[in-house]
């Protein structure tokens, strides 16, 4: 007799926007992708809801999907047991944030792909990350997973529908801790004082493996250098850029930087390259190139951006969001070589490419050659050689072009292209290159010319994803976050209005959709969404930095910049309801205590004169000259008039003079005329 068929007997995965659900469309199993007929099938057919979540880019998800979505009795047996729902966090990041949440509560450690069961009304079950098919690794099989769920499913379903209950309620919970005395810039540098007993001294970053860069982490600890002068925190940071740049994490022949190392010295990565990581290393190298002027980090900048225009430019002018770790079925095929190969390549440049860059018959990873030059760090080559080096680079990129490459993710995010957008502007300013400037101008009108939406009440909302062609009405905390940050970069670094206009529309907006009247703080999904069991609200950062931690500081600049009240108020709101959980989760909190610091310590320049006078340039390159985190600035024409709460309200040309003020707090210094006065009055103080 033939199976009979229900709604849910075949893949709807076709006609999805996301890449990494089209990776599954010709699955065996019978998926679906995150919507309500889904579970309304879920209900129709008493079935709990088997949810699988990934990313295009992630190699044990494709582990996973070979081994067991791939396999016809696997795949039998989910469609048998459950409702099988399919979805790519980066596109539905608020559906990951929840379940992942759950996984944590139940105790076990987070992760991709994660793999999670669900009552057919979104409560959650139980669940883990990757399950290899059969008992391996100290891991029970998928099929004996499957057959216990359903099991349980079955015959204790008063048990299961409890601890749902249990887990929803949890995931709820909000705290409302205060610290006693309020959150102080000491219990922040104590923090990252802290965080020193547990660096690497030799490699950089965090002691152990695997090793993540965590730039927003270290941009705080650059910031305690700036404040404290404790030689410790400078040599942290700078020793992680320097063994992470020249490390096999980084790509030295296409350039970019892969999501993490396996291993502690930074050699081999973890293949696959994402937009944000790269956004967050080239943000933390241009504010730390100012102090060391270390042409390795230009170098970087440079081949970065280059990688960025040859390969990342998506559909819409923005930029695609990842490059895979795998090609050809293997993770790293594309970017690894043989001591031959590159012998043939290269030939008389072999010998001195192979000394700089760690090539030994052997390898260094598997019986192959993950290229770094942290194990020549000992040997000063001469500028002839750093240039027969670069032509080998360029001889071996070529050979390479030539390879299967890894997918690519085509999707464009608007809060990852928000994050590349002000990190263009940073390196833009702190390298001197224009044309970085025009690019992320660029980056910003394709979004907003793309991936704006109007809702029923008539706003303008942004999309958080965009894919072949299609533009998702889903609009995120994180979308907003960083695509203010981008408009504020873009007015500091323009003078242009219209910047500052979108960044204040967008903040509104935020404060509209997003607020929690009740606790403070906002929500990571907006009011009105009515596919999640719960809104979660957190400053925890991830892989990225947290939604509201990045408000925080986006609230701090517009205060300073406007003089309006309510910004500042609105930034005191956001640490108020989460400060305990910044410090406790520290280094986890790092990006709402950057922007803390951001708000009680800010730097506003003021510089009087027309944009177009060169003497303003001079000023502004006087200023790129010195490593100052929590600058902002600000040029207004010379019949200009600030606010009256303006701290610099009234600051006037002198001798119709290009003329700049420094405001700390309400206090301006006397006015300066000359970029070298300028530039000694950003610099610290002495300790």
């Amino acid at each position: 007799m033939a199976p009979v068929m229900t709604a849910a007997s075949f893949n709807r995965l076709k006609s999805e926007t996301s890449p990494y659900l089209r990776q599954h469309q010709d699955n065996p199993v019978h998926w679906w992708p995150w919507c309500d007929d889904a579970f309304a099938a879920a209900v129709r057919e008493d079935k709990p809801v088997l949810l699988s979540v990934g990313y295009a880019a992630c190699h044990w998800c494709h582990v996973m999907a070979h081994e067991s979505f791939e396999n016809q009795a696997i795949a039998e047996q989910m469609n048998r047991l459950f409702v099988c729902i399919k979805v790519d966090r980066e596109e539905r990041p608020d559906v990951d944030a929840i379940y992942m949440k759950a996984l944590h509560l139940l105790g076990e450690q987070g992760g991709w792909p994660l793999t999670m069961f669900l009552t057919p009304d979104r409560k959650p079950i139980w669940g883990g990350t990757y399950f290899p098919p059969a008992p391996r690794y100290g891991r029970p099989g998928f099929g004996q997973i499957l057959e216990n769920v359903a099991r349980v499913w079955r015959d204790a379903r008063a048990d299961i529908l409890a601890q749902g209950g249990q887990l929803a309620a949890a995931l709820v919970a909000q705290q409302h801790e205060r610290l006693r005395d309020g959150l102080s810039v000491d219990m922040v540098d104590g923090a990252c004082a802290h965080l020193l007993d547990y660096v690497d001294p030799i490699h950089g970053g965090l002691k152990g493996a695997p090793k993540f860069p965590m730039p927003f982490v270290w941009e705080l600890v650059w910031r305690a250098w700036k404040r404290t002068g404790d030689r410790r925190f400078h040599d942290a940071v700078v020793t992680l850029l320097d063994r992470a740049c020249q490390g096999g994490v980084y790509d030295h022949l296409g350039g970019g930087f892969a999501r993490y190392s396996t291993d502690e010295a930074w050699l081999v990565p973890h293949f696959e390259k994402m937009l944000y990581d790269n956004a967050l290393m080239l943000d933390l190298m241009a504010e730390v190139s100012k102090d060391t002027r270390n042409p390795l980090l230009l170098q970087r900048a440079e081949d970065i951006i280059a990688w960025l225009d040859r390969e990342m430019t998506g559909e819409n002018g923005g930029y695609a969001a990842a490059l895979d770790a795998d090609s050809d079925g293997e993770e790293g095929k594309f970017y690894v070589w043989t001591k031959t190969e590159i012998d043939t390549a290269l030939g008389d440049h072999a010998v001195l490419f192979a000394e700089a860059y760690d090539v030994t018959p052997a390898g260094n990873w598997e019986g192959r050659v993950v290229l770094n030059r942290n194990a020549s760090r000992g040997r000063a080559f001469s500028p002839d050689e750093e240039q027969r080096l670069a032509h080998a680079r360029r001889r071996l990129l070529a050979v390479r072009e030539i390879r299967i490459r890894p997918g690519r993710d085509d999707k464009v995010l608007a809060d990852w292209n928000g994050m590349m957008v002000a990190t263009l502007v940073a390196c833009a300013v702190a390298f001197d290159r224009p044309a970085w400037l025009t690019r992320a101008r660029s980056v910003f009108d394709a979004v907003c010319a793309t991936m704006l939406w109007r809702d029923a009440r008539g706003r303008e909302r942004l999309c958080h994803s965009l894919c072949g062609g299609r533009a998702l009405p889903i609009d995120l905390l994180d979308d907003y976050a960083q695509m203010i940050r981008a408009a504020l970069a873009l007015f500091e670094a323009t003078v242009d209005a219209g910047y500052l206009a979108r960044a204040e529309t967008w903040s509104a907006l935020t404060r509209d959709l997003f607020w929690d009247s009740a606790g403070g703080g906002f929500f990571f999904t907006p009011s009105g969404a009515n596919d999640v069991i719960v809104r979660t609200r957190t400053a925890h950062d991830s892989a990225t930095p947290s939604g509201n931690g990045v408000m925080v500081a986006n609230f701090a600049r517009l205060f300073h910049l406007t003089g309006r009240d309510d910004y500042r108020q609105a930034a005191e709101a956001i640490i108020a309801a989460f400060e305990v959980e910044a410090i406790k989760a520290f280094p986890h909190g790092a990006a709402l205590l950057s922007g803390f610091d951001l708000l009680v310590s800010a730097v506003l320049v003021v510089i009087v004169g027309p944009m177009d006078d060169l003497r303003v340039t001079e000023m502004r390159r006087a200023m790129a000259a010195v490593s100052a985190p929590n600058l902002i600035v600000q040029v207004i024409g010379s019949g200009d008039v600030l606010a009256g709460t303006h701290p610099a309200a009234g600051k006037a040309q002198i001798d119709g003079r290009v003329t700049a003020y420094v405001c700390r707090g309400n206090t301006c210094s006397p006015p300066v005329t000359s970029p070298h006065e300028l530039a000694k009055l950003l610099l610290p103080s002495e300790k």
